[in-house]
């Protein structure tokens, strides 16, 4: 990690990532935010794909078009973060168009808003097991941070750097 001569971070992402980590050091918060966060990262998207696109573009083109602007946020704070999110959109646009399938419209429509309900009730149970208010509240850029910072929980994990 690239930093100045007292250790604070100097890339915008790991500036982000210590920030992010500050308001989540309860184990129990952290635990709950590894679940949580992947599942409103899905719902947002299945939500996104099921806005009509009109007679000219098929299902999930709002979704598509939220992943890769994402996408860009994440590869230009990080190659290799950027390239984790890339796995992670498409096994989430996989699934998504797998359930839209299977489930039409509507079934992922109210199978995407029960998600986002119950990961957003178990986030900010997390919070209040913390003590901290959640780290959007103060900055919305952290609703884009929660997913990496899961991603390079799981890298650290794994060995990888990010």
């Amino acid at each position: 990690m690239d930093t100045t001569h007292d250790d604070t971070p100097t890339r915008p992402i790991d500036r982000w990532f210590a920030s992010y980590s500050n308001d989540h050091r309860n184990d129990t918060n952290q635990r709950i935010h590894v679940f949580a966060v992947p599942a409103i990262l899905w719902s947002v998207i299945a939500l996104l794909w099921c806005i009509p696109g009109g007679t000219i573009f098929k299902p999930g083109i709002w979704a598509a078009l939220a992943m890769f602007a994402a996408w860009r946020f994440y590869q230009h704070a990080s190659r290799r973060l950027g390239l984790g999110m890339l796995v992670v959109f498409l096994l989430l646009a996989g699934l998504t168009w797998a359930l839209h399938q299977q489930l039409g419209t509507r079934g992922l429509l109210t199978s995407a808003v029960a998600v986002f309900v119950v990961a957003w009730i178990a986030q900010f149970v997390g919070h209040k097991v913390e003590g901290q208010k959640p780290s959007f509240l103060t900055d919305l850029v952290y609703l884009l941070i929660g997913p990496a910072w899961v991603l390079a929980k799981l890298y650290r994990r794994l060995g990888w750097r990010y």
